[in-house]
């Protein structure tokens, strides 16, 4: 399974919080995925073969597990990753694309962003699920083993690393990329009305019957919380990706503070802004899996100008004390495309 280590799943499906009517011609199937669960919506006009599409979706799933799995030591990734040299690994177009795809959301978040921090979760203990505080010298010499520079691309297939202990993990964006692949499949089959989600990160497409809009609910970003902040109407035709993260289900109390589990490559520490949730609205799933973490690792002040500077779609929600505060970028406050209510 993929991992969801660093993401929280925020978001529940319109299927699960806005039921049909028996008559309603929405179809759905669902299952185990990544760690988590996903589930799939759709309705079309011309007949469809739900169990067969169903059986497409979930080799597709078993085929990405077994190219981007970090809890599977028999996956591309991690055959990467266990590989002590320098030399030029084959590892696939697909994981080659996602590396790139990462790079770039990790240049424009200026380094916070980052697919090799696992070192860091677990120096701080979040793998163990045990607080540690790290000295100075654990710190120095743990980010010297990460950084988005040390990976390189040698080929379309081909990725090297710079230190041999280099580890890649690629959970921040391979939900996105899933998700992707999964709304290809029901495309190919004819499906053009649609809601695709695995593990809270979702797209949708069309409309439902009678032209009504997909409806898509953002959790309240507090701990035990499993109330609604937000619903967000998707008042375009076209694909809509809906994507966050947050820092409110995996953290530390210690000394008096909390440290969450979103970790600054820059710095090698726990994010300390006040911003606990992010939610990008994009059309590509896959940037916008990765630029959810990201702007969870900016926090909302840093993310706000960045979202606002590449026009992106983004909803920041702080944590001042005991009040939950939603900052919009300039591009969600000015669209037509969804509503939030």
């Amino acid at each position: 399974m993929l991992s969801a280590f660093n993401r929280v799943v925020l978001l529940f499906s319109a299927a699960t919080l806005f039921s049909c009517t028996p008559a309603d011609p929405i179809q759905k199937f669902s299952g185990p995925a990544q760690g988590s669960t996903y589930n799939i919506s759709f309705w079309s006009e011309q007949p469809v073969d739900a169990a067969a599409l169903k059986k497409q979706v979930e080799a597709e799933l078993e085929r990405i597990d077994l190219a981007m799995s970090n809890y599977r030591p028999d996956s591309v990734i991690e055959k990467f990753n266990q590989q002590q040299s320098t030399e030029a690994v084959e590892v696939g177009t697909e994981l080659v694309q996602l590396v790139e795809q990462a790079r770039f959301v990790s240049s424009q978040s200026q380094g916070c962003y980052d697919l090799t921090v696992k070192p860091l979760f677990e120096l701080w203990g979040f793998k163990a699920d045990k607080f540690n505080q790290p000295t100075a010298q654990q710190l120095a010499d743990t980010l010297a083993l990460i950084g988005m520079e040390k990976i390189q691309q040698r080929s379309p297939s081909m990725l090297a690393k710079q230190v041999p202990q280099l580890r890649v993990d690629v959970s921040s964006i391979a939900q996105g990329w899933t998700v992707a692949q999964l709304a290809k499949i029901l495309e190919q089959a004819g499906v053009q009305n649609y809601l695709v989600e695995v593990g809270g990160e979702l797209q949708v497409k069309g409309k439902k019957p009678q032209q009504q809009a997909w409806k898509v609910a953002i959790e309240k970003p507090l701990p035990g919380s499993q109330t609604l902040q937000k619903v967000i109407t998707v008042q375009q035709s076209e694909p809509m990706a809906v994507m966050t993260s947050g820092t409110y289900r995996h953290y530390f109390d210690a000394d008096g503070k909390r440290y969450s589990h979103v970790l600054d490559a820059r710095i090698g520490a726990p994010v300390k802004h006040n911003t606990v949730s992010t939610t990008v609205l994009i059309e590509n799933p896959t940037l916008g899996d990765a630029w959810s973490t990201a702007f969870l690792c900016m926090g909302s002040q840093d993310g706000k100008a960045v979202a606002d500077r590449l026009g992106m779609k983004v909803l920041f929600i702080d944590q001042i004390d005991d009040e939950l505060v939603e900052i919009s970028s300039e591009a969600l406050s000015n669209t037509k495309t969804v509503t939030m209510q």
